[in-house]
């Protein structure tokens, strides 16, 4: 599968603010109306579930005007993008089912489970001319746009390598409905590996090989807190992955994603260059400062620009629609991520080095003056 870099073209579509439907009225639906409906370019007009009463309520909390099934997201002829926040396994149905139904799509990560059907995906939206970008957008906040403006600048010299870890314990102590982590699609590989493989994606380009031991403490899990409190679960993903990987351009990096330690480490993403380390904010928030690192000499880089959350790549994609320009956060990308965590699973099952093939778009920018909260449209 090629997951090309190549970037369709687009011609402007319609005027005003854009439509959208959410489908999917779970926790992290509330981080995305929360934000959504400040911005002045969209307007969320429907939310699906397949619980209608949950969806239900998420309308009436934001001030959505129309709530039921997905299907009905779907059918809705208001509805422009279609934000897919439901669980990983089925992203990939949901997606095709939404650019069947001619709708943009944004996804949350991962684009889909494996290669074939993420590849798909962006032949479908290619074919169609319709637009599909994949979560995170947390690249977009300040933290990690100044640092990579740091970068650019040349702040540490040339990059050369990197570090990353998330470690803790697991999510099974504090969510209620954890059972998604623990099968294929999730781990903390697909669930935390997108926010530090896409910012490692915007540092050093496209990922070329990869190495990976994975690992399991155990076969199952317990329900620690919620309805369920004391319901057993299976595990059938590794729960530790350790990888190495090298870039095209000859830079490497090594990367922790774990749920098997009682050491609750997350956030960390160290960029080494020629002359000095940056210490990046954690890639799963859009805010937070960097630290220049040469020697005994520590430099605090503030962050600068508007934090607009999670929702700020739909945001983009919107005004992308209506002037006809590229997506700062495009399916390519999100496939890349998947490509090279797929081959990190194929790296643990083998013992060898497996080659990314894919390659990933170049690093998005925002200008310094972003601001959602400012009607172009």
């Amino acid at each position: 599968m090629s997951g090309s870099l190549h970037r369709p073209t687009y011609a402007p579509t319609g005027s005003g603010p854009v439509g959208v439907g959410i489908i999917g009225a779970g926790a992290i639906s509330d981080q995305y109306l929360s934000n959504l409906i400040t911005f002045p370019d969209v307007r969320v007009v429907m939310i699906g579930d397949l619980d209608v009463a949950r969806a239900a309520v998420q309308a009436a909390t934001y001030g959505v005007p129309r709530s039921g099934r997905a299907d009905e997201v779907l059918a809705d002829d208001d509805v422009e993008i279609v934000i897919n926040l439901t669980i990983p396994a089925v992203h990939a149905e949901l997606s095709s089912a939404a650019l069947a139904a001619g709708k943009n799509v944004w996804s949350e990560k991962p684009i889909s489970l494996d290669r074939e059907s993420g590849q798909g995906l962006l032949d479908a939206a290619a074919a169609s001319g319709l637009r599909i970008g994949v979560a995170p957008d947390t690249i977009l906040g300040p933290g990690v746009q100044s640092a990579l403006r740091a970068i650019a600048r040349g702040d540490i010299g040339r990059p050369l390598t990197a570090l990353t870890a998330f470690q803790g314990p697991g999510p099974e102590s504090w969510h209620p409905n954890p059972d998604f982590f623990f099968v294929p699609g999730a781990g903390p590989l697909f669930d935390m590996g997108p926010y530090y493989l896409t910012t490692l994606a915007c540092v050093f380009g496209s990922f070329s090989e990869v190495a990976a031991i994975g690992s399991r403490a155990r076969d199952s899990r317990v329900i620690g807190s919620g309805p369920r409190q004391g319901i057993e679960l299976p595990v059938s993903v590794s729960t530790q992955m350790s990888a190495l990987a090298r870039f095209e351009g000859g830079e490497s990096s090594q990367s922790i994603f774990s749920f098997d330690s009682p050491l609750q480490r997350s956030g960390l993403v160290e960029i080494t260059g020629e002359t000095g380390t940056l210490v990046l904010p954690d890639p799963n928030m859009f805010e937070g400062s960097s630290v220049i690192v040469r020697g005994d000499e520590r430099d605090e880089l503030a962050e600068v620009g508007y934090a607009g959350g999670r929702g700020s790549a739909v945001l983009e994609m919107a005004r992308a629609i209506r002037s006809g320009g590229d997506d700062l956060l495009p399916a390519q990308l999100g496939y890349h991520v998947l490509d090279v965590m797929t081959a990190m699973e194929e790296s643990s099952a083998s013992g060898h080095f497996v080659r990314v093939e894919s390659s990933a778009p170049p690093s998005p920018a925002l200008p310094e003056d972003w601001n959602p909260t400012t009607r172009t449209l």
